[in-house]
């Protein structure tokens, strides 16, 4: 290269030694006589470590040129390496099969790539799918192992996905993962068909219910929303969406109707007392409305009678009360 001077500047690498006369002045001597038609000059110089470009790190590149580096198995070693792991439980030999077959896991994974776009989290979940298949595989039934391990492989990534698909969760029952991958898919089919995809007609071919369709619609159709993200600004004060949802609390309409029922019960006690005498007017007091009711020993003692006795008592008192209630307020209340 030429510099700014007209130099001609031939750069090195950084571990590049170089001639030894690096940095030499290749001009004519100034006492040399009659000056000679100057020549371009050439000085070798040491190019600097920050002189070289940074390459960017891709695990996903990384990856793949590891697994490359386990080579594919033939059908006979497959078989003979299954064929020990089963009898022998041989740890080498599956892992043997699982290195071999890591091409595959990669290749479903790019299926799903539209799905889920972190790679690396799909083919870990796809490994573990195999592995799996490996423990599993039965060599003695004729078939590949990559054919029965595709269907691990898809297991683990499909449950990857709805895990962690949005931060509240879809796929939680069966009829939510079969709208979940299956919905969009069928509304395709419907309308090339020419039939309009209603819900009726997803929920019949799907095996599902309307109502789960329609929810299924919903939450594909919205996004996550956070409870803290602001809704508005008043007054230069940003509100929450959290702020504007109803207090977990009871409503006043609630707790006024418990009040006006729990003043009914109470009056409809005091009059059902007024019919009582004898013990039950004591077991009533010190039992039934009591805040730290007596045990049935201890009333059995005042009463000079046993336990069971007092235990009788409280029964048919009991009961009623519960036929007063009844026929004095409905079913609002109910006695255990």
């Amino acid at each position: 290269m030429v510099d700014s001077d007209g130099v001609e500047v031939e750069v090195l690498g950084p571990d590049d030694d170089g001639p030894d006369d690096i940095g030499q002045d290749y001009s004519e001597p100034e006492d040399s006589g009659p000056k000679k038609p100057t020549r371009a000059r050439t000085q070798l110089v040491k190019a600097r470590p920050k002189d070289r470009a940074l390459a960017r790190h891709d695990p996903l590149e990384a990856y793949m040129r590891e697994v490359q580096s386990h080579r594919l198995l033939t059908a006979d070693e497959e078989k003979s390496l299954a064929v020990r792991y089963v009898e022998t439980g041989d740890v080498n030999a599956a892992a043997n099969l699982v290195t071999a077959h890591l091409r595959l896991v990669v290749k479903i994974a790019y299926e799903y790539r539209r799905a889920y776009r972190n790679m690396m989290d799909l083919i870990q979940e796809g490994n573990m799918g195999l592995m799996q298949a490996v423990k599993k595989y039965d060599p003695y039934r004729g078939v590949k192992l990559s054919s029965y391990a595709a269907w691990w492989i898809r297991a683990y990534m499909l449950r990857y996905i709805l895990a962690n698909f949005r931060m509240v969760k879809l796929g939680t029952t069966q009829a939510q993962r079969k709208l979940f991958f299956n919905l969009n898919k069928e509304k395709a089919k419907l309308t090339a068909m020419g039939i309009e995809p209603t819900s009726s007609e997803i929920a019949a071919r799907l095996d599902v219910t309307e109502a789960e369709v329609d929810e299924m619609e919903k939450r594909l159709a919205r996004g996550d929303a956070s409870l803290d993200a602001p809704v508005n600004e008043a007054d230069g004060r940003q509100t929450a969406r959290v702020e504007l949802l109803p207090a977990p609390g009871t409503s006043p309409d609630l707790i006024n109707e418990g009040a006006e029922l729990s003043f009914l019960v109470r009056k409809h006690l005091d009059e059902f007392r007024k019919h009582l005498s004898g013990k039950d007017v004591i077991i009533f007091d010190q039992r039934l409305v009591a805040d730290e009711p007596k045990t049935l020993q201890e009333l059995g003692d005042d009463f000079g009678v046993s336990r069971e006795r007092v235990r009788q008592l409280e029964a048919r008192l009991t009961g009623k009360l519960r036929d007063y209630l009844s026929e004095q307020l409905g079913d609002a209340v109910q006695m255990d």
